[in-house]
């Protein structure tokens, strides 16, 4: 596709526009949880801007990355553990 940026989300395939952060890649999705707590509740993006860490994942190997401030990077792989 033609400006876009490919990259894989637990195993699917997504296409975003560049310029997108994995947060808005994973919430395109429609699954808002990224993420479980220490008591097992769902947790995603909250605050959009890196200070509350919900939308933590692991994005090319790098563990509690924060998802809203990444910008998406083309061949990028994001697992969640949800």
């Amino acid at each position: 596709m033609e400006n876009r940026l490919q990259l894989t989300i637990d195993g699917r395939t997504v296409w975003v526009a560049p310029g997108t952060t994995v947060a808005a890649a994973w919430v395109d999705l429609h699954a808002p949880a990224i993420r479980r707590s220490v008591a097992g509740q769902p947790r995603g993006p909250l605050c959009g801007m890196g200070i509350c860490y919900e939308c933590r994942a692991t994005v090319d190997g790098h563990p509690h990355t924060r998802t809203c401030q990444t910008p998406c990077r083309d061949g990028m792989t994001i697992t969640t553990d949800r």
